[in-house]
């Protein structure tokens, strides 16, 4: 029988590992997985659970991506795709088994038969970009037995952040999808800093098309696609949503909540700002908010106030920001058709989503109207 399967569109501040917290805690009598691909928000759902209810449930797993395709996917079939241990998984930035460099400067891999060389370091590591690639193999070479395993172990399996998941870990989904598992992911399509990897399998799918992948499916594994039930942000406030809303005009507008705990009083400063360069230092100096940059290279950081870059950023609150843009993000702010990269894109959304109260984007604007939503930072305000 297949299980009942859903995807929720989950907006920033929303609540999600909330969400995904009071989904796990109905189920008492069978076992509950929590993925995630990140250790960082692994940690988070743990320490939520801790929060909530005091302890992670005896029958809630709560593992990273990675760990689970180890173990539950490759380990427990050594003997059907290869005759060696497996000794964990190297982490790799760049395509990996690269058996030379052609004329055209391109790597040519080892071939996928030669199973040792493919997919695995000397040492016996598996290579974090073909991982999934394995799991897949070994269910294909197994019959079907990783993910019927799977299944029988773990009746419930939760995905967290799934839009950070690409290439073949969509066939692992899918697959999920055909078993007797309930499948219940949760991710933001307009949040996707980071991916699993780099692979050319599904590469349509790889910047926030979850729901695109999932709707072809067949319809038969009846996959509900909630876009409403996540879509209010209990972090950002009504001025910083219209504007992060609208760097996906395709997708549903974000709505600030209405909870009075989330809507108190707001501060004297907030509010959606372009901030000349020379006010920053008055800026935060009265304000103190966290600054947010594209990377540690970024110009222009106050070394004395607290940075992160924009992908390390994901998953915080602040109550004020300042932006520090890239070239693409200050085009994109004077001419919303023009082009940005969905990387980009991704990273300034993330940005703005960022501060429950004001944020501040640092660019010396030169045209007459301002950005829609925006207000120009006026010192003597304060």
């Amino acid at each position: 029988m297949i299980g009942e399967n859903r995807l929720v569109i989950a907006a920033a501040g929303s609540g999600k590992t909330t969400y995904l917290i009071d989904e796990a805690l109905k189920i008492r009598d069978q076992r509950v997985l929590i993925t995630t691909y990140t250790e960082s928000n692994e940690a988070e759902i743990r320490q939520k659970f801790f929060d909530v209810v005091g302890h992670v449930p005896a029958n809630v797993v709560i593992m990273t991506w990675f760990s689970l395709l180890i173990t539950h996917g490759v380990k427990p079939f050594q003997g059907s795709v290869f005759d060696f241990p497996v000794r964990g998984m190297l982490l790799v930035q760049a395509p990996s088994a690269i058996r030379f460099i052609n004329s055209k400067g391109i790597g040519v891999s080892w071939p996928e038969d030669d199973i040792a060389k493919h997919f695995f370091d000397p040492q016996g590591q598996v290579f974090s970009d073909k991982l999934s690639k394995l799991v897949i193999r070994c269910n294909e070479r197994s019959g079907g037995a990783v993910i019927d395993r799977l299944s029988r172990v773990f009746p419930n399996i939760f995905v967290d952040e799934v839009q950070d998941l690409a290439g073949y870990d969509l066939d692992i989904l899918e697959a999920l999808a055909r078993s007797r598992a309930r499948l219940l992911m949760v991710g933001d399509p307009r949040q996707v800093t980071y991916l699993t990897h780099n692979e050319r399998r599904h590469v349509k799918y790889a910047n926030g098309g979850i729901a695109e992948f999932l709707r072809k499916l067949p319809k038969k594994l009846k996959i509900n696609i909630d876009d409403k039930s996540l879509n209010r942000s209990h972090r950002n406030n009504a001025a910083i949503c219209a504007v992060s809303s609208s760097l996906f005009p395709a997708m549903a507008a974000t709505r600030a909540c209405e909870c009075a705990t989330c809507r108190r009083p707001p501060p004297s400063h907030s509010g959606v700002f372009i901030l000349k360069t020379s006010d920053y230092a008055h800026y935060l100096a009265a304000v103190r908010p966290v600054q947010l940059r594209n990377s540690i290279s970024s110009r222009g950081v106050d070394p004395s106030f607290p940075a992160w870059n924009f992908g390390e950023s994901k998953g915080r609150g602040f109550d004020h920001v300042i932006i520090l843009p890239t070239d693409p993000m200050k085009k994109w702010l004077a001419n919303s058709s023009s082009q940005l990269a969905a990387q980009s894109r991704a990273k300034f959304y993330v940005a703005l989503t960022r501060a429950r109260h004001s944020v501040a984007v640092v660019i010396d604007w030169k045209a007459a109207s301002l950005p829609a939503g925006f207000s120009l930072y006026d010192p003597a305000a304060e």
